[in-house]
């Protein structure tokens, strides 16, 4: 009979989450970019890695990779086609939908430009649920910084990201939500369901639990960068009647010095 599939943290460097995706035997794991916490931890449960998921280059989702490899036998690798790596992997873009094991099919890939070029992300579906793993793209409250792309790519990234099933289930690569949430509430200070989200998220931050996953229906209703339309946001940052590109763009030009 096999395991429920479980998706668990491994904490990595300082803020970082390498998302481990197991049946109870065999695992995944997206962005490993330290590999002893990972061997740990595979240790520890009795898991076998089959698979690695990378969503783009920076070294914190990739430095572990190669230590995998050399330690570990028949490790398929999926990365963005649009980046390159100094490992053999399988190379894959939007619309590509992949098989990541034989227990967890139908991975769509999506596109995901911004943060990096060729950034993608990974959409699973499974039985009756649906998880984001979107690397350095989509945050806890937040977005990632533009270190190649442009405001309009990252834009058009989340929004295509907020188009998902709201009960989507949003696993980010950085523990950043309750600093994110600080700089929403100071563009948004009216929202209920962000002034709960911070009274969530601070109970899970003393108790030193992962803010993380969120959902996409949680990121619509307290993710300035997904809420460009707001009326009270506009008039924070004194672009009240501007194109939502124009907002999106100051919101990350002030979160990039808050």
């Amino acid at each position: 009979m096999q395991h429920q599939i479980q998706i668990i943290p491994i904490p990595a460097f300082h803020d970082n989450y390498i998302w481990l995706i197991h049946n109870g035997s065999k695992a995944v794991v997206v962005d490993p970019g330290d590999a002893t916490p990972v061997l740990d931890t595979l240790k520890s449960l009795q898991l076998q890695l089959e698979t690695i998921l990378i969503t783009h280059h920076h070294h914190d989702h990739t430095d572990g990779v190669n230590e995998l490899l050399a330690k570990l036998q028949n490790l398929r690798i999926f990365a963005p086609k649009l980046e390159r790596f100094d490992f053999n992997h399988i190379p894959v873009g939007e619309p590509d939908t992949i098989n990541c094991t034989d227990w967890l099919t139908n991975t769509q890939v999506i596109d995901l430009p911004g943060h990096t070029l060729g950034h993608i992300g990974f959409y699973i579906e499974h039985h009756d649920q649906t998880w984001l793993f979107c690397g350095d793209t989509l945050f806890g409250a937040g977005c990632g910084r533009l270190f190649e792309g442009t405001p309009l790519q990252m834009m058009t990234s989340l929004q295509k990201l907020a188009k998902l099933p709201a009960s989507t289930q949003v696993y980010c690569a950085h523990e950043y939500t309750l600093q994110n949430i600080d700089f929403a509430l100071t563009l948004e200070p009216s929202n209920a369901k962000l002034v709960q989200r911070y009274e969530d998220t601070f109970k899970l931050h003393n108790a030193h639990l992962p803010s993380l996953p969120s959902t996409i229906d949680l990121e619509l209703a307290s993710n300035p960068f997904l809420r460009c339309d707001s009326k009270e946001i506009q008039e924070s940052i004194q672009l009240k009647n501007h194109t939502l590109l124009q907002v999106f763009t100051k919101i990350r030009d002030v979160r990039n010095s808050y």
